[in-house]
């Protein structure tokens, strides 16, 4: 082939695209717990700036973000806790979000898996109080009963149906009766779980008995007050502090009104 012929090869070298870094586009945003979680800074996030239609807000809500327990409580022992949050709305910096599932870390649930007991699981769908469809599974072990030799724990077929049965009474009642923030509060002590051993401690001794996951299936139609009174707790506690330091620090002599 004639060189004259193919454009390409006259090229010596083509101008390079200038490398842009693409962090300089994006923007943090703070992501903020519920009221029913001691520590609300639960992490942050990263979004593209607002550019043209795309809005930066927008882009936010409907994110779910996962966070350890241990982290949104500060008590280390719910380490083996996961908990989903979802964004629902912006303000200013933050990220308002709003509690959307649970779950167990994969090592604490191969934890309780041994041998020589019985594995018993139940699920149930459930409504709130406040109109959240939440899907519940349970996850309970039998044990041996007190001054027991025998080696293995193993439980009869209908024991089992008998405990399930139970499980998916205790979940459906508690669940039926509280609204969507007092659930989450029965979920962190594991009140649930309890209640579950003691229920069926007639039938067979239970030990492990936790709530194993929840996920959110339908939600009430968005209600920004309701998501504002969830968030407001501990938010008016620091405007409050935050007045008062102002007025102290307007009040020392000779400042002049100026620090």
């Amino acid at each position: 082939m004639a060189i004259g012929k193919n454009k390409r090869l006259n090229k010596k070298g083509g101008k390079k695209k200038k490398q842009v870094d693409p962090f300089l586009r994006k923007e943090w945003y703070n992501i903020r717990a519920p009221g029913v979680f001691a520590v609300r800074d639960a992490g942050k996030t990263l979004v593209t700036k607002t550019t043209g239609t795309k809005i930066a807000s927008e882009q936010l809500k409907g994110r779910v973000f996962e966070a350890s327990l241990a982290d949104i409580t500060g008590n280390a022992d719910y380490d083996y806790r996961k908990i989903k949050l979802k964004a629902e709305d912006v303000e200013g910096d933050r990220v308002l979000t709003t509690f959307y599932g649970m779950d167990l870390t994969r090592d604490k649930l191969c934890s309780l898996i041994k041998k020589w007991q019985t594995l018993i699981e139940a699920r149930v769908d459930v409504r709130t109080k406040d109109g959240y469809l939440i899907r519940m599974f349970c996850i309970a072990f039998t044990k041996k009963r007190p001054g027991q030799i025998k080696k293995t724990a193993y439980c009869q077929s209908g024991q089992v149906r008998s405990i399930r049965k139970k499980m998916s009474e205790i979940m459906q009642k508690e669940g039926a009766e509280a609204t969507l923030a007092e659930l989450v509060q029965k979920f962190i002590p594991e009140i649930i779980g309890k209640e579950i051993e003691r229920a069926c401690q007639g039938v067979y001794p239970l030990q492990n008995c936790y709530i194993r996951k929840v996920k959110m299936l339908a939600a009430p139609k968005f209600d920004l007050a309701k998501l504002m009174e969830a968030h407001e707790d501990t938010d008016a506690g620091t405007k409050m502090d935050r007045e008062k330091t102002i007025v102290d620090l307007g009040e020392v002599e000779g400042s002049g009104g100026r620090l």
